[in-house]
């Protein structure tokens, strides 16, 4: 008898690792010994008497080892309960689901990321499988924006980013602190201090939906055709296989249409993000 969509696979949680006050990074076995993934795509996770959330998947495929991990805020009844969890505790896992980076038409082209906050959590998934196959790409350029210091997420991979002489990193905070030397603005104010070939370049963004509307102008100001640039978003998403309508965007179901979505496909809907 086939599995059905909606019955999750048990397993454990191996490693939880504290990144700033309200996000956490997971480490979860993968069911079945592999989770079979691709960049940009998201888990249903379980706690049992609890309920169950969307979480993006924030390693890259290239570095599973029959493991995954994910990058889970504190702001509800699920993420609350995994965040009170230890090591060894177990959660249920359904998917993954949605749409991946379409990493195959990115080899060979310049690449600009512009995540902002949480939104890094699942951009690191292709950023790590662009580090980890950097031949393949041409520049790399990552534009990270977030509110504060204490804000930043994976401080020890963007210290490596920053500190490699083939991949071009800048950071900004919204608001600096006495302990912060770097950059301080949105993340837009980083545009000004690149120069790209628009024809060459794919752009990739995730933030805050309040963000797409500033980036999407200053992206589209460096002349990135639209059909070049991609956005994954997530939006109320409950089941995670397109049947009960709550991720709707349009015509779209963020669940199984997105969360990566080609900007020239989702043009016009900007007021719903």
């Amino acid at each position: 008898m086939e599995k059905s969509i909606y019955t999750p696979d048990m397993t454990r949680v191996i490693d939880i690792e504290e990144l700033t006050s309200l996000e956490k990074l997971f480490t979860i076995k993968s069911p079945n010994g592999e989770l079979g993934h691709e960049p940009g795509q998201f888990v249903m996770v379980s706690v049992l008497g609890v309920g169950e959330a969307p979480i993006s998947i924030s390693s890259s495929p290239s570095r599973s080892n029959g493991h995954f991990e994910l990058c889970v805020r504190q702001v509800g009844n699920v993420t609350n309960a995994l965040h009170a969890m230890q090591p060894g505790a177990k959660v249920g896992i359904r998917g993954p689901f949605g749409t991946g980076f379409p990493i195959e038409k990115m080899r060979g082209k310049d690449l600009l990321f512009a995540p902002g906050g949480l939104g890094l959590a699942p951009l690191r998934s292709l950023i790590n499988q662009v580090v980890d196959e950097r031949s393949s790409f041409g520049r790399v350029i990552i534009l990270y924006g977030t509110k504060g210091p204490s804000d930043l997420l994976f401080r020890d991979e963007l210290d490596e980013w920053v500190a490699r002489d083939d991949i071009e990193c800048l950071i900004t905070v919204d608001r600096g602190d006495e302990t912060w030397d770097g950059h301080v603005g949105v993340i837009t104010t980083l545009f000004p201090e690149i120069t790209i070939n628009p024809r060459n370049t794919i752009a990739i963004t995730c933030g805050p939906p309040i963000m797409y509307r500033f980036v999407l102008m200053e992206l589209l100001g460096k002349g990135i055709p639209e059909s070049q640039i991609y956005l994954s978003l997530e939006r109320r998403m409950k089941c995670g296989v397109g049947k009960c309508g709550h991720c709707q965007i349009e015509s779209l179901y963020c669940c199984q249409d997105g969360p990566v979505f080609n900007y020239a496909k989702i043009k016009g809907f900007e007021e719903a993000l």
